[in-house]
């Protein structure tokens, strides 16, 4: 495998010692994601069909469906990675998959960051500027920007389209999914030149258009929204703001730690001592990420008012008032006669979770 400079995609490189640590890192990211894939495919599955069949096509129910499509999508290709994980690595399921799954991956990791710094932007506008909103935030018009971003998160994976494949390694015999060079260089150093440049540059990109320029609107927008919020003293009665809260929150504590070991082996990649100890990391905090793709439907129905009552009603019907938009102005002895529709939906103790968006 070094003749054909190819570097594993998602996967540690095998040591030769056995201890009682590593044996819990080694197993611990299996049953995370085995939990990760049920929990995923059965909840991100009621998020599509209540958003997608049982309510009426809003900006909100728009972003939350997307959204729960590329959790679920991604969840359904979790048993291939589970298995490889067990084989040390391993790859056999083929090169078609090989290159599918971790397509449909890097897709998530795109869209998801973008969607929610979306579900931000939009909610922020609405706070802020709430008559623009009114006349110019249309469900056309988020359909159009989500297109967008699946089309931005597709070039991004670009780099997976190209470079991946399924190779052999010639000592072992062992066949893995990986970053394969083969056929870009006359020369080994020349293929070797070309997977550390498109290697780093894949690393440097993933972190700051994939990770940190998405989180850093989302914390500038989320800032916005708390000033508004609390000058018109809305704080403690704002559940839309308490939902956005959670689901940012646990989108930046899956991720950061596995976006912070991919940025360390890239630019230690020629460091490899620092770089193979790096890769005993890789498989935990890759799994605390992928685990995101099942809490947001959580989210949505215990981050509820009176989540214990919610308990007694159907799931569909606690995603469904979970997810509902209602921009429409109503009578709310804490507002005044002069409140927007966005001020006197932030009071209303059962505001929409999606009027996030």
């Amino acid at each position: 495998m070094a003749a054909n400079v190819s570097l594993a995609a998602n996967t540690s490189e095998a040591t030769h010692y056995e201890s009682a640590g590593y044996t819990a890192l080694r197993i611990l990211p299996l049953v995370v994601l085995s939990v990760t894939c049920v929990l995923g495919v059965l909840g991100n599955g009621l998020v599509i069909w209540v958003a997608g069949f049982r309510m009426a096509r809003t900006v909100t129910s728009i972003c939350y469906l997307n959204l729960a499509i590329a959790d679920f999508s991604f969840t359904t290709t979790l048993p291939f990675l589970i298995v490889s994980m067990a084989m040390d690595g391993q790859w056999t399921s083929g090169w078609f998959l090989c290159k599918l799954v971790h397509i449909v991956m890097e897709i998530n990791l795109y869209g998801s960051v973008f969607l929610i710094a979306l579900i931000a932007l939009d909610r922020c506008i609405c706070v802020l500027h709430p008559i623009w909103a009114q006349n110019h935030r249309t469900v056309s018009l988020a359909k159009k920007v989500i297109v967008g971003i699946w089309i931005f998160a597709l070039v991004l994976s670009l780099p997976i389209f190209i470079f991946l494949s399924t190779a052999s390694d010639r000592r072992s015999g062992n066949i893995y999914c990986t970053f394969s060079f083969a056929s870009w260089g006359d020369t080994v150093e020349k293929r070797l030149e070309v997977a550390l440049a498109t290697l780093t540059a894949r690393g440097i990109i993933r972190f700051i258009i994939g990770f940190s320029t998405p989180m850093s609107t989302v914390a500038i927008c989320y800032g916005l929204i708390a000033a508004k919020i609390r000058r018109k003293g809305m704080m403690d009665s704002s559940r839309p703001f308490r939902v956005l809260t959670a689901v940012v929150a646990s989108f930046f504590i899956c991720w950061f730690p596995f976006q912070l070991v991919a940025l360390l082996r890239t630019i230690w990649v020629k460091e490899r001592s620092k770089y193979k100890m790096l890769a005993v990391l890789i498989n935990p905090t890759m799994s605390l990420a992928l685990f995101n793709s099942c809490i947001n439907p959580i989210l949505y129905v215990f981050l509820g008012r009176d989540f214990r009552e919610r308990l007694l009603h159907s799931l569909p019907a606690s995603l469904e008032r979970a997810l509902r938009e209602d921009l429409a102005p109503t009578s709310d002895p804490a507002n005044s006669a002069t409140a927007t529709p966005t001020e006197v939906e932030l009071t209303r103790g059962g505001a929409s979770a999606s009027s996030l968006p």
